[in-house]
């Protein structure tokens, strides 16, 4: 039974493979089909994923396993959270704009809060660089300052872009393609990765073609 299971695996997810592939020849029902497997599949993963590792957890293993106000005080994300499901029904869809307002507002405090700690202060930390004599290493380091100066200057619109203001911001400009340049071709060679994942699979696990 085992054997078989696998056996009937692979060639469904052969099948899969080379429906969601043939996009590359037209839209068909093939392609129709697997992204609607794929988008449902990962409805209900999620779906499972939230309700046993979020909701269970956080509210109801905490409310059974709590005592005193931390115990009630509990429901208050968990009355949000199905007052927010009102949005399903037209004439009690105002009500979820109280919880999603709240999410809203809590998501953005916390993000601005993250992003400043994790993101702005290291980058200033990592900008200010020592230049220690002529080496490989200080010359690295004033390639980071100059393009991290010109950068900024490049999206200073404060004032108009002429004179030693509009040389900076096109040397900015250089690295603001550079960047660019170096971000589309690692989100190319990650998709080339999957892309050969797939191809191997389809050739070795599935026509045993190569070893």
């Amino acid at each position: 039974m085992g054997s078989l299971g696998t056996i009937i695996g692979t060639w469904l997810a052969g099948f899969l493979t080379l429906a969601i592939l043939s996009f590359l020849y037209k839209d068909n029902p093939f392609y129709k089909l697997a992204e609607h497997i794929y988008v449902g599949v990962s409805a209900g993963y999620w779906l499972i994923y939230v309700a046993f590792f979020d909701v269970k957890p956080m509210l109801i293993d905490t409310f059974v396993s709590e005592t005193g106000a931390e115990k009630w005080i509990i429901l208050i994300p968990g009355a949000l959270g199905i007052i927010m499901l009102s949005r399903w029904f037209p004439k009690t869809a105002w009500v979820s704009r109280w919880p999603i307002a709240f999410t809203v507002g809590v998501g953005a405090g916390l993000g601005i809060t993250a992003n400043i700690q994790g993101y702005v202060v290291p980058q200033v930390q990592a900008t200010l660089l020592p230049m220690n004599g002529w080496n490989l290493v200080s010359l690295n380091n004033l390639i980071l300052v100059v393009g991290v100066v010109t950068t900024l200057l490049y999206f200073y619109f404060s004032k108009p872009h002429r004179g030693v203001l509009g040389g900076a911001a096109k040397v900015g400009i250089v690295f603001i393609m550079i960047s660019f340049g170096a971000s589309f071709g690692y989100t190319l060679m990650a998709r080339i990765s999957l892309l050969i994942g797939r191809l191997h699979f389809l050739l070795h696990d599935l026509l045993h073609v190569i070893r």
